[in-house]
C-alpha cells in the first residue's frame, strides 16, 4: 500500500493506482474529458490528451494529469488549488476557441460534458478569438452522424472502438491543427467494418457523434390518414426511458410508456417481447435439431445486429453457425405485414412499422435488403430510447402524470422469457427454459443465475435430460472475439453461445439515455434488475405458454421451424470479408 495525502486527507492506496482513482475513493471530483474506465480488465485509457484533469503535486514544478499519473509514497496532492482551477479554465477556453458554439441546436445539449464544464468553470465568452480549424466534414450514415467540427480530439471513441469492441475502424488522421478522428483513408462508416453498435456515440463527450434521427419521418407518417402506423417497444427501453423524466433508476415504466405512445398518435402499440417469445420457439427448435444431428455447433444467437455485422466482417468463415432466426423486432415487422395485415384488413403497403430500440445497429439492420418481403421492409423506421423521449417532450406530454395503459393485442402479449432479452444472458436463458420445458416437462428450471451478471464472459453447464450442455455468454465485441477465437483454435467447446455487442447487453445500448459518458455499474445493474423483476412478476415465464403465440402458429404459421416459419421468421447472413 502507498500512503498519500489529497487536499489534506490521508489515504492508503494500492500500487498502480492513479491520482484520479485515488481521488474518487475520497469522493473528490476531478473533471475528465478524454478519460474513460474501460470494460477491459487491468486496462485504462491514459491518453491524457485533454489535460482537463490536471492537479498539483507538492515538489513538482508542472501540473500533472490525474488520469495517467500513478500515486507514489508521500505524495501531497491538491486537486482544486487556484493554480489548478486557472489551468483548467484556460484549457477549456482553448478547446472552446476551436469549437462551434451551436449548443442550442446540438443533439447533446444538456448532456454535453464540454458544455457542463464550461458552465462549472464560469466560461461565458470566447477568450481566444482566432482562426478555427477547417473540420467541417460531416457524414450521415444510416445510424450514426459524425460532425468533426465538434470533435475535441479526446480519443474516447477511438478507445472504445479499438480496445473495448476491437472493431478498430477509428484513428487520428492528419497532424497538428488539421487533425481529425475517423476511419482511415477518409472512408465513410458504411464502407468500413463498423458494426454500428453506437458505443462511440455513448462515450463522445460532445455532439461530434450522434444518432441519425428518424423522428421527422415518423411524425410525417403519423399525420398521414392513409397510413396505419404501429409501434413496437424493445424490453430494454422500458427500464431506461424513465431516466429521461427523473424517474428512479431501473424503474419499469411500461404502462406510462404505452400511454405516451398512444397519445403521440400511434394506431397500435405492441410489445417486441411477443416476437421475442416467437424467436425462442424457433431458436430452441433449431438448437435441438443441431444437437440431435451433432452439426453446426455451437449455435450462436442472432438477435443482435451489431454482433451479426461483426461476425460477417471479422469471422466470415463462421457465418453459417449463428441461428438463422431474424431478430425479434424484424420478426415482429414481418408478422405485422402478413399475419396482422390479414387480420385487420390493411394493405401491407399502407402499414408503417416503427421500432423503439435501445440500439443504433437496429437502424442499420432495418435497411438490410434481405429483411424485406415483396419489396416491403419488415421494419420501416427505428427510433432509439432517446428519440422516444424527445418525441414525448415534443408532444408536450407530462410523462409522470400519464395514466397507466396496456399493450394492444394480439401482438402485445408476452411471457417473462421475452422480457429478459434486454440483459446479457437473457436470450440464452429464455432458450434454455424452453429446451428444458420441452424435454424435461413442467418441472423445469426458470432461472439460470450463472448466466446473469455483468461479466464480459460467462460460462456454465446446464443439464438437460441427462445431457450436459456447455453454454457461454459474451457481451461486448472484444469479449466476443476472445470466445470465437478460442472456439476456432479448439481451445474451448460450447454447445450454444449468446453474444451481445454492447457491454452488459441491450440495457447499455448506444441508443439509451446518456449519463456523463460512462454508464456506471449502478445504472446498468438497476436496468438489469428491472427486467428480472418484470420477468418474475409475469404469470407465464416460458415462451411456448404464450397463448397468442400458440394461436399465431395454429392459425397462420403452422409448424415451428416449418416452411412458412422460414419464409417469415428466418434470414441469411453473408461474408463481408472483402
Amino acid at each position: 500500500m502507498i500512503n498519500i495525502k489529497i487536499n489534506g486527507k490521508d489515504l492508503s492506496v494500492s500500487e498502480n493506482t492513479t491520482i484520479l482513482q485515488a481521488a474518487r475513493q475520497l469522493n473528490i471530483k476531478i473533471p475528465t474529458l478524454c478519460h474513460m474506465s474501460l470494460h477491459v480488465a487491468n486496462e485504462r485509457n491514459c491518453t491524457s490528451s485533454c489535460r482537463i484533469c490536471v492537479v498539483e503535486v507538492e515538489g513538482r514544478r508542472n501540473l500533472v494529469t490525474a488520469c495517467s499519473t500513478l500515486c507514489q509514497e508521500g505524495m501531497n496532492i491538491k486537486t482544486h488549488s487556484l493554480r489548478v482551477i486557472n489551468a483548467r479554465r484556460t484549457i477549456l477556453e482553448l478547446l472552446l476557441s476551436d469549437h462551434p458554439l451551436e449548443c442550442v441546436t446540438c443533439d447533446k445539449n444538456g448532456v454535453c460534458i464540454l458544455q457542463n464544464l464550461a458552465q462549472k468553470y464560469g466560461i461565458y465568452e470566447n477568450a481566444y478569438k482566432g482562426e478555427m480549424s477547417k473540420k467541417n466534414e460531416q457524414e450521415s450514415s444510416i445510424a450514426i452522424l459524425r460532425n468533426n467540427a465538434k470533435c475535441i480530439l479526446c480519443g474516447a471513441c477511438e478507445t472504445v472502438c479499438n480496445k473495448v469492441q476491437t472493431v478498430k475502424i477509428l484513428t487520428h488522421r492528419g497532424r497538428g491543427f488539421t487533425t481529425t478522428i475517423g476511419p482511415a483513408f477518409e472512408l465513410g462508416l458504411e464502407n468500413t467494418p463498423c458494426t454500428f453498435c453506437g458505443q462511440c456515440v455513448s462515450v463522445c463527450p460532445t455532439g461530434a457523434l450522434t444518432q441519425t434521427s428518424m423522428i421527422g419521418k415518423v411524425w410525417k407518417n403519423l399525420a398521414d390518414p392513409n397510413k396505419h402506423v404501429v409501434v413496437q417497444v424493445a424490453p430494454a427501453v422500458r427500464v431506461a426511458l424513465g431516466e429521461l423524466f427523473d424517474r428512479p433508476l431501473g424503474e419499469v415504466v411500461t404502462k406510462k410508456m404505452v400511454a405516451a405512445l398512444r397519445q403521440i398518435g400511434f394506431d397500435k402499440v405492441f410489445d417486441t417481447d411477443f416476437a421475442a417469445d416467437v424467436t425462442i420457439l424457433e431458436e430452441a427448435h433449431e438448437l435441438l435439431e443441431r444437437l440431435n444431428k451433432k452439426e453446426k455447433l455451437p449455435i450462436l444467437t442472432s438477435c443482435c445486429p451489431g454482433w451479426i455485422n461483426f461476425i460477417e466482417h471479422q469471422f466470415p468463415d463462421l457465418v453459417d453457425i449463428p441461428s438463422s432466426c431474424k431478430s425479434p423486432h424484424e420478426m415482429f415487422g414481418s408478422l405485422v405485414k402478413s399475419y396482422y395485415a390479414e387480420k385487420v384488413g390493411w394493405d401491407p403497403k399502407d402499414i408503417v412499422v416503427v421500432s423503439i430500440m435501445p440500439c443504433l445497429a437496429k437502424k442499420y439492420e432495418a435497411n438490410r435488403k434481405e429483411l424485406a418481403h415483396d419489396g416491403l421492409k419488415d421494419v420501416d423506421y427505428v427510433l432509439t430510447t432517446r428519440e422516444l423521449g424527445k418525441m414525448i417532450k415534443e408532444a408536450g406530454l407530462n410523462f409522470n402524470d400519464l395514466p397507466d395503459d396496456e399493450f394492444d393485442s394480439p401482438l402485445g402479449e408476452s411471457t417473462g422469457a421475452g422480457v429478459i432479452f434486454g440483459a446479457s444472458g437473457g436470450v440464452i436463458e429464455a432458450a434454455l427454459r424452453q429446451v428444458k420445458y420441452d424435454l424435461d416437462g413442467e418441472k423445469t428450471q426458470l432461472e439460470f443465475n450463472e448466466l446473469r451478471g455483468l461479466e464480459g464472459v460467462k460460462v456454465c453447464e446446464v443439464e438437460v435430460k441427462n445431457t450436459k450442455l456447455r453454454i457461454a455468454c459474451a457481451s461486448g465485441l472484444g469479449n466476443a472475439r476472445k470466445v470465437l477465437e478460442a472456439v476456432k483454435l479448439g481451445k474451448e467447446h460450447f454447445d450454444a453461445i449468446e453474444i451481445m455487442a454492447c457491454p452488459g447487453g441491450c440495457i447499455s445500448g448506444g441508443g439509451q439515455p446518456i449519463h456523463k459518458r460512462k454508464l456506471s455499474n449502478t445504472i446498468i445493474k438497476a436496468r438489469r434488475d428491472g427486467l428480472y423483476k418484470e420477468d418474475r412478476s409475469k404469470e407465464l415465464r416460458i415462451s411456448s405458454l404464450n397463448k397468442d403465440v400458440q394461436k399465431l402458429y395454429k392459425e397462420y404459421i403452422g409448424e415451428i421451424g416449418g416452411k412458412r416459419a422460414h419464409e417469415l421468421l428466418h434470414t441469411v447472413f453473408f461474408s463481408k470479408e472483402d
